[in-house]
């Protein structure tokens, strides 16, 4: 069952496709108004039209963002607050991954690259929002890390590096400004199939095969549906004494 969440209004990063668009579809379920906001103007356009027929153009606001671009950022989250007379739950979900390269043969491209949209994206959006936030004395910031934040080995130097800063984020806002009525936690999947696990080139092949030998142990593939429900149970106020966890969401890999 949903939490009724009419009257509250979640902004989405990287909402137009995969888990992010999922997890607007469960907020919308719950009735919350739903701004995505994402680089993909054209993904954005295709999800904003059936969210407007299966939710009401009313409750859907759609925003091209570029989360690396403070311009983007500040723009973006001022029209949606303008928009819906508020903001009350942040999802940071947008994110890159790398071509699973190992420390001895990152390049310097990718590691800026990963950083700038994983880590730096993620500061932007959440330095903008927490402005809100402190004005409305709430606000619940839900970041999707990865079960690499937690781990050591799964996956690329610079994708696993970003996902562990991801998690320090998380913990430090969570204990900055708990005392303000603001909340935030992590989200940590495995492997999910979605656009972004399939857009990589060809994996660097030392970094695959020492991310993957324990992949054996996973017990499956999660799905962006089962993400997204726990995002929205973090949003909503069934998580009200959560604050600064990381969940990870890997079917028990992890506990292995």
């Amino acid at each position: 069952m949903y939490p009724d969440l009419e009257g509250k209004v979640v902004f989405i990063t990287g909402g137009a496709n995969g888990i992010g668009k999922a997890i607007g579809e469960a907020y919308g379920q719950a009735k919350a108004n739903i701004v995505l906001a994402d680089i993909n103007e054209q993904a954005l356009q295709k999800t904003q039209e059936a969210f407007a027929q299966t939710y009401g153009p009313s409750m859907i606001q759609t925003l091209p963002m570029n989360s690396t671009v403070e311009n983007d950022v500040q723009h973006a989250i001022t029209n949606a607050y303008k928009h819906f007379g508020g903001i009350d739950i942040l999802i940071n979900n947008a994110g890159v991954m790398d071509n699973m390269e190992a420390a001895d043969r990152v390049p310097d491209d990718t590691w800026e690259h990963v950083f700038n949209v994983n880590v730096t994206g993620t500061m932007r959006v959440t330095r903008k929002m927490l402005e809100l936030f402190q004005q409305q004395q709430q606000g619940v910031i839900v970041n999707m890390a990865s079960i690499t934040g937690l781990t050591g080995g799964r996956g690329g130097l610079a994708y696993t590096a970003s996902k562990h800063a991801v998690v320090g984020m998380t913990k430090n806002i969570a204990a900055h400004y708990a005392d303000q009525h603001i909340r935030a936690n992590a989200i940590a999947p495995s492997q999910v199939p979605t656009a972004i696990t399939q857009s990589g080139k060809t994996p660097d092949t030392y970094g695959m095969k020492a991310a993957t030998k324990g992949l054996n142990l996973m017990p499956r593939a999660g799905t962006s549906e089962e993400i997204a429900h726990i995002a929205l149970f973090l949003g909503s106020e069934h998580a009200s004494f959560l604050n600064g966890a990381v969940i990870p969401a890997d079917g028990g890999w992890s506990a292995y």
